[in-house]
C-alpha cells in the first residue's frame, strides 16, 4: 500500500503552519458528513473547511473522531455566520460551534461575509471579538472571507491583528487578481472558494486540451493551478473516488506556459458566480 501524498504547508503571519490542500464540506447534507469527513481523512487529506451557516459542524467534528486520527493532526476551519456579528452574538456563535464540533479549539476562525450594509457596517468590532478568540487560544489563528480590499484596509486601520487569511471565491474565470494582491503584500493568504467555478470551467477547451496533454482530469489541472499560484483550496464531495481523484494532483506539475493559459480565462467581475460582498447582506432567520 502506498503513502499518501505530502500535502504542502503554508506558512500564516502568525506564524501557525495550514495544509495548503483541504476538504470542504459546504452543501454536503448534516447525515452525510462524518462519513465524507472519514473518507478524506484515510485518503490523506489533513485539512477541513466548514462553518456554521452550513449546518454540518457536528458531522465533522464526529468525522474526525471516526478516523482514529489524533485531533492535533488535522486543521480545521469554522467561521462566524452572518446573524451573529454584534460582539456578544458573537461570542455564543463561537462558542456553539466549539461545542458543535465537540474540540477545544479551532485552527482556523473566519468572519464568513464582511456584511457592510448591516450592524452600520461595522465588522471592525467583530474582528476585535475574533481578535478576543485567538488571544485566550480558542482559535489558533484567525482571519476573513469575502473580504474585498476595502474591507481589508478598514480592519487595518482600526485594529491591531492582520488576517491570516482571506477566504474568497477564485477560479480561472474570476481571478480575483486585486484582492490576492492586497493579500500577497500584507502576508495575508488567499484561500480559494469555487475552485472549479461550480464546475463550469472543467468544459473549457483550454483546460480540456492541458488536461489531455498530461493525462490528467480537467479538474485535477485546475485544482493543480491553484496549488501552484500558491493559494489554499478545499474542494468538496460525497464520492470517494471523486474525493480520492481530486487529492491526486501532486505527482505533476504544470508548466508555465499552461499556468498562463488558464489564468487568461479570467473574465473579471462577469466570471463572478457567487455574491457581491459589498452589497450581500443575507443572514439566517
Amino acid at each position: 500500500m502506498t503513502s499518501a501524498p505530502k500535502v504542502p504547508d503554508i506558512t500564516l503571519n502568525d506564524g501557525n503552519r495550514i495544509p495548503q490542500f483541504g476538504f470542504g464540506v459546504y452543501q454536503i447534507p448534516p447525515d452525510d458528513t462524518a462519513s465524507a469527513v472519514r473518507t478524506a481523512l484515510e485518503i490523506g487529506y489533513r485539512h477541513i473547511d466548514t462553518a456554521e451557516m452550513y449546518q454540518n459542524e457536528k458531522g465533522v467534528g464526529q468525522g474526525i473522531r471516526d478516523s482514529g486520527i489524533d485531533r492535533d493532526e488535522v486543521f480545521i476551519t469554522s467561521k462566524l455566520n452572518n446573524g451573529y456579528h454584534k460582539p456578544d452574538d458573537a461570542r455564543r456563535a463561537f462558542d456553539a460551534s466549539i461545542d458543535a464540533l465537540g474540540f477545544d479549539d479551532v485552527d482556523l476562525f473566519l468572519i464568513h461575509w464582511p456584511l457592510p450594509t448591516l450592524y452600520d457596517g461595522d465588522f471592525v468590532s467583530t474582528w476585535k471579538m475574533l481578535e478576543e478568540f485567538k488571544k485566550d487560544g480558542r482559535a489558533r489563528s484567525i482571519g476573513v472571507s469575502n473580504f474585498q480590499v476595502h474591507h481589508l484596509q478598514e480592519l487595518a486601520r482600526d485594529t491591531e491583528t492582520v488576517p491570516a487569511v482571506n477566504q474568497i471565491e477564485v477560479h480561472p474565470y474570476y481571478t480575483n487578481d486585486a484582492v490576492r494582491a492586497y493579500g500577497i503584500e500584507h502576508t495575508i493568504v488567499t484561500e480559494a472558494w469555487s475552485p472549479i467555478a461550480q464546475g463550469k470551467v472543467l468544459g473549457d477547451p483550454v483546460v480540456g486540451q492541458i488536461a489531455q496533454q498530461i493525462g490528467k482530469s480537467p479538474a485535477q489541472v485546475v485544482l493543480r493551478w491553484h496549488v501552484e499560484r500558491g493559494d489554499i483550496v478545499f474542494p468538496k464531495s460525497v464520492s470517494p473516488q471523486r474525493i480520492r481523484e481530486n487529492f491526486d494532483i501532486f505527482d505533476f506539475e504544470l508548466s508555465d506556459d499552461q499556468i498562463e493559459e488558464i489564468t487568461e480565462l479570467d473574465k473579471g467581475v462577469a466570471g463572478r458566480l457567487g455574491p457581491d460582498p459589498d452589497t450581500f447582506a443575507w443572514i439566517p432567520k
